[in-house]
């Protein structure tokens, strides 16, 4: 789940400024659920542009905007609304944005409805967290299922640093060290001797951005 935040409406009609003919795109998966890019989100944002004088050319929600496949479908079966457009506002992560850019054949402007914070989870109180951050070298199996990168404030892999007090991030006294949480959990699972192991420093290589993985096709048995 990607989590986003809808740009403020001053943010939005200073970046539409140059446009008349407005085109949207919302997600009906992760800014649907981040209420952010669904119908309802994408129908407002029409009814506001409209009142500020934008003429909106049509709208599509795709089930998910960062498939390319699902993107051309619905910009072939909206290439005449399209074609009327000056710009289209995407509703959704960056990667939808991107997805939408690479997708258009009409050489209009995309630009960005919402701010694109993190990968989350959704917590048992429907709050959106942030847990991991798709670092490409992963050590859950050795910190008890809790990711020091994303957790730590310093993202350290042997801790804790110095700085805790009292299970506290000295960095952010509301936050719990993330190597206390560590320990407690291998205490509880009898794995301690975890803690003595001396992790590596980072391989930073696997996160040079961009990155991409092709996935093969399973061959015929």
């Amino acid at each position: 789940m990607i989590a986003t935040k809808q740009k403020s409406k001053e943010e939005i009609i200073r970046m539409l400024a140059p446009y008349k003919k407005i085109f949207l795109v919302g997600c009906g998966d992760c800014a649907a659920t981040c209420k952010t890019g669904g119908e309802p989100e994408v129908l407002a944002m029409k009814q506001l542009l409209e009142k500020e004088g934008k003429e909106i050319r049509g709208f599509f929600i795709p089930e998910t905007t960062c498939v390319a496949s699902q993107i051309k479908i619905a910009m072939a079966k909206n290439r005449s609304a399209l074609s009327e457009a000056e710009a289209i506002l995407v509703l959704a992560c960056g990667s939808g944005v991107q997805s939408i850019k690479e997708n258009d054949r009409l050489g209009l402007s995309i630009l960005p409805g919402c701010d694109t914070l993190f990968g989350a989870i959704i917590n048992s109180e429907g709050a959106f967290v942030e847990r991991c951050s798709a670092c490409g070298e992963c050590v859950l199996e050795i910190t008890g299922g809790i990711c020091p990168i994303t957790l730590c404030s310093k993202g350290i892999l042997n801790g804790p640093c110095g700085g805790q007090n009292k299970g506290k991030c000295e960095i952010d006294k509301d936050r719990d060290c993330a190597w206390v949480l560590i320990f407690k959990e291998l205490e509880k699972k009898g794995k301690l001797d975890l803690m003595r192991k001396i992790n590596a420093p980072k391989d930073y290589s696997k996160m040079v951005k961009p990155r991409n993985i092709i996935v093969a096709e399973p061959k015929n048995a």
